[in-house]
């Protein structure tokens, strides 16, 4: 068994990415310790942060101080839930976390069973748990309860495997169709896009492409996916793979529903003219690619440049990690479109944009925010006062798994330059 401990100081993205499998069906809840009861038993994102609270207050300078630990025994091990409930109780205890509020996630969307655990790293009285020798000690506790419980070992490449998740593909790691479907049988649900065009940006960041394919199967049309591996370049650098082989939610139908709803989804979203904004000042204060790409990255926006063989920009999409949606330039504004582009980049023809008057804030600020501490390292109050905190996702996903985050993919880069942004404005 694996054991991952991630340390954040987003207390909220950890609660909101485990809840939000619940609230997909592709997990549950399985245990609680000194959360506060429900009538029903089900809880909001915000029903479980208040059982934290008291804790972040007492200590409002220890910055990274939620937890988010993953057990992950071998894919072949079959473990009950009440066999998992155990093995999260006695590993909490053995790690000094045993009187801490805590929650334990199972999670149900991929064939290896697997819990994850979110609490905080100071108690009640302000006191931060020592971290002292961590890693070892987990180590050995999976050892003991691999023993206690009859689980298989873990070895070098089962902790490789783990290693995988949310991670762009390298296809001269091998196993590349694992990689591939750790990737494409997620996605969907935690991005809004509405067209093949915006999937393929999206999966260029894991370095996949997929191809529409079509055939005659009995006198009948069939269209179909396939899903390529990409090199550096963005280059072909494998065989492809046919979707059917990651599940119904990797295949074209599946994909055309979601497209279907996120265009409903994101007919008047605000997010739009935030994102426009963002763009149109980026244009407008830099004179090239790399410096305009860089001022969006600040910002938690990626920006995929589609080019054809002669070099002419075809195709602007820009994706923005703050509100989990991706945006052709086109669909955003007629003057954000890649003619635009390329006529700025490729023949120096400078746009004539106006300049936005304002620039939305992409965050709601209580009204209360005035009577509070000029800095607040874990921003409690925000988490209490809003269900949707926006850089919940990826600081979550990068405080859990920091292998993942390698070089190539920057998403916890550019969560904790948001988070860096939103200090500096309210220290204003």
């Amino acid at each position: 068994m694996i054991a991952k401990i991630g340390r954040s100081a987003n207390l909220y993205g950890a609660l909101a990415y485990n809840n939000l499998k619940v609230e997909n069906e592709n997990g549950k809840i399985l245990f609680v310790n000194k959360i506060i009861e429900t009538a029903n038993g089900q809880y909001s994102v915000a029903q479980l942060a208040q059982s934290f609270a008291t804790y972040l207050l007492a200590n409002l300078n220890t910055e990274k101080h939620t937890l988010h630990i993953s057990l992950n025994p071998d894919p072949k091990d079959e473990v009950s839930d009440d066999k998992f409930r155990e093995m999260a109780q006695q590993y909490m205890q053995e790690m000094g976390y045993g009187e801490q509020p805590f929650v334990v996630f199972k999670h149900t969307d991929i064939d290896r069973s697997h819990i994850h655990i979110v609490s905080v790293c100071v108690d009640e009285q302000g006191k931060k748990i020592s971290d002292k020798f961590e890693k070892m000690r987990s180590m050995n506790l999976c050892r003991e309860l691999e023993r206690k419980h009859g689980l298989l070992p873990a070895t070098d490449k089962e902790h490789n495997q783990t290693d995988k998740i949310f991670k762009p593909v390298d296809y001269r790691a091998g196993d590349v169709k694992s990689q591939i479907a750790s990737v494409v049988r997620h996605l969907p649900n935690y991005y809004q896009f509405q067209t093949l065009g915006e999937y393929n940006a999206l999966l260029a960041l894991f370095n996949i492409t997929t191809e529409k394919v079509e055939g005659e199967l009995h006198g009948k049309l069939q269209q179909g996916l396939l899903y390529i591996p990409l090199n550096e370049k963005g280059e072909r650098a494998g065989h492809p793979f046919k979707a059917s082989l990651f599940g119904k939610n990797a295949g074209l139908p599946a994909l055309e529903r979601h497209f279907e709803k996120c265009n409903t989804a994101l007919k008047d979203h605000p997010t739009k003219q935030t994102l426009k904004a963002a763009i149109t000042i980026a244009l407008k204060t830099t004179s090239d690619e790399q410096p305009f790409k860089k001022q969006l990255a600040e910002q938690g926006i990626n920006v995929v440049v589609r080019r054809n063989d002669t070099g002419r920009i075809y195709g602007m999409t820009f994706i923005d990690h703050n509100s989990k949606t991706v945006w052709n330039g086109s669909r955003l504004a007629k003057e954000l479109s890649a003619n635009t582009f390329n006529n700025y980049w490729n023949n120096n023809i400078k746009p004539d944009i106006k300049e936005p008057l304002t620039l939305q804030p992409k965050i709601s600020i209580p009204k209360d925010t005035d009577d509070l501490p000029a800095e607040e390292p874990h921003h409690l109050f925000d988490f209490l006062h809003t269900e949707k905190h926006e850089d919940g996702l990826i600081e979550a996903l990068g405080g859990l798994l920091p292998e993942a985050q390698g070089e190539d993919y920057e998403e916890q880069d550019f969560a904790n330059k948001m988070k860096k942004k939103r200090k500096h404005k309210r220290s204003r």
